[in-house]
């Protein structure tokens, strides 16, 4: 018998991590500088760890590699997207992502990074960076060069429940008091530009990318607005944010026993809000806020009843 495949996170410490992932989710965190919850992730980095079945103590990679029936035999020959929550307990480095062409090149072959992001909470007036004001390659080297941030770098404001696309070769930043779902490419190649001129537990500033940055930033800069879809049903709405080469992304807004039947798609799910079951083959799996889990292909029909709230993706 198929069964969902439960997921133990990464977490990685960083320099503006703090303590909301365990403040909000209950998770074991390392340490009161913890920036991000590597939830499904197969990336070498951090592969997340099958919980339970038959696969129970296998990376998800190794899965992957050993079990391709589970995803439809993908064509894709790594696992190809990666969900996080970050906790931007401070800002982060103002940065830029390559696209697959360019990282392919230099950097020894990883995926290129478009991402997106589900603004799980905010504190009240919170912005981020999203963008940059520059009209030419030209423009964009001097005020970088100049330090000219204000005038270069675009803000936006956010509130809990938006949704943002971010292509390769946008730059961004998340701000102070700001925790996200992350759906992206498998990829952990980011470019910095900018650190605010922090210095490192050792005293040292952190290191810059400015050549490469400037090589992959789209300039001038695209806006990137995606108009959400919505459907409602009996006990289920399900937005759909967005549907790109790279992933699509949906939330559910689960308010009793619905039902769902994807069978050629796997499915990442993270359980964002509330609480419920998953129900298969009559078996019931528990969900609970900060649950991740992979619906394999050929599931067949599922059902999750309880009252919660899911960030869904797919390649």
């Amino acid at each position: 018998m198929v069964q969902p495949l439960f997921l133990r996170p990464v977490f990685k410490e960083r320099i503006w991590g703090g303590t909301a992932l365990r403040e909000e989710y209950g998770y074991d965190i390392p340490n009161d500088q913890t920036g991000e919850c590597w939830a499904i992730s197969a990336h070498p980095n951090g592969p997340s760890i099958i919980e339970n079945g038959p696969y129970a103590g296998m990376a998800l990679d190794e899965l992957w590699d050993k079990h391709p029936e589970l995803f439809g035999h993908p064509k894709e020959e790594v696992f190809p997207l990666l969900t996080k929550i970050l906790d931007a307990n401070m800002d982060l480095s103002v940065q830029v992502h390559p696209e697959d062409s360019y990282a392919k090149v230099h950097e020894n072959g990883d995926l290129g990074k478009t991402e997106c992001w589900y603004i799980l909470d905010c504190k009240e007036g919170a912005d981020m960076i999203f963008g940059h004001n520059a009209k030419t390659k030209e423009e964009l080297i001097e005020q970088i060069n100049e330090g000219k941030w204000n005038e270069l770098l675009r803000r936006v404001k956010i509130k809990p429940g938006d949704f943002f696309y971010v292509p390769s070769g946008t730059i961004h930043a998340l701000c102070e008091g700001t925790l996200v779902l992350e759906t992206q490419q498998s990829s952990d190649t980011t470019y910095r530009v900018y650190d605010y001129d922090r210095r490192d537990a050792e005293g040292n500033l952190r290191d810059l990318h400015l050549e490469k940055a400037i090589d992959v930033t789209t300039v001038p800069h695209q806006n990137t607005g995606v108009a959400p879809k919505v459907e409602e049903r009996k006990y289920l709405t399900i937005t759909t944010f967005v549907e790109s080469e790279f992933f699509s992304v949906y939330k559910w807004d689960v308010r009793g026993k619905s039902t769902f039947s994807l069978p050629d798609q796997y499915l990442l799910l993270s359980v964002i809000n509330g609480d419920g079951a998953l129900i298969h083959d009559e078996e019931r799996y528990p969900l609970k806020k900060g649950t991740h889990l992979i619906i394999p292909v050929g599931f067949g029909e599922f059902a999750i009843d309880g009252v919660c709230q899911l960030i869904v993706s797919h390649s």
